[in-house]
């Protein structure tokens, strides 16, 4: 999170024992502070903005997003029961439940259309399976910001390097123009 750490997520949530639905795409390995600070910097997160993360973990962009950002709105979609249940509870912790939804679910079903910002920490093949929802669901100017991988031959508009991290960058173009 920006200038305030990780969110402190608590032990409660590692007494569910309930399962994900299917197995996750990917392990949960949060983002670094100074990267969840890097990624919504470089997508330009404000006030009239709705910042979607797919497979929030703990829901720390999201968090930050709204708690430090003052984005709009905030959706954590994520499969595993456990990580929905730490990812509430650290928005109730930081006073901003109220202004994130929490979806347990495939984030290949989300409904993604609300979005202006989506933020990803995949794996490259989960990205690439994810890149036609993206484009087919989101509207054109929308930003999407992935820590660490890449969306194949779609070149992102800017990368940095936060600590060893990759970030990239892209928008969501005009209707009228080809597919990357």
């Amino acid at each position: 999170m920006p200038s305030t750490g990780a969110p402190d997520v608590g032990s409660r949530s590692s007494q569910l024992t309930r399962a994900p639905a299917r197995p996750p795409d990917v392990r949960f390995e949060p983002s670094p502070p100074e990267v969840v600070d890097a990624m919504l910097r470089l997508a330009a997160v404000g006030p009239d903005d709705v910042v979607f993360d797919l497979g929030c973990g703990d829901g720390r962009i999201v968090i930050a997003a709204v708690a430090e950002l003052g984005a709009r709105r905030g959706v954590c979609v994520e499969i595993d029961p456990a990580l929905v249940a730490r990812a509430r509870h650290a928005a109730r912790r930081a006073g901003v439940e109220e202004r994130i939804d929490f979806v347990e679910g495939d984030l290949f079903a989300a409904d993604l259309s609300d979005a202006t910002v989506v933020a990803l920490f995949l794996f490259p093949d989960v990205n690439l399976r994810l890149r036609p929802r993206l484009l087919g669901q989101l509207a054109p100017g929308t930003r999407v910001v992935s820590h660490e991988h890449d969306m194949g031959d779609w070149r992102p508009e800017k990368v940095v390097e936060v600590g060893g991290h990759r970030i990239y960058l892209w928008t969501i173009p005009p209707r009228d123009e080809p597919p990357p």
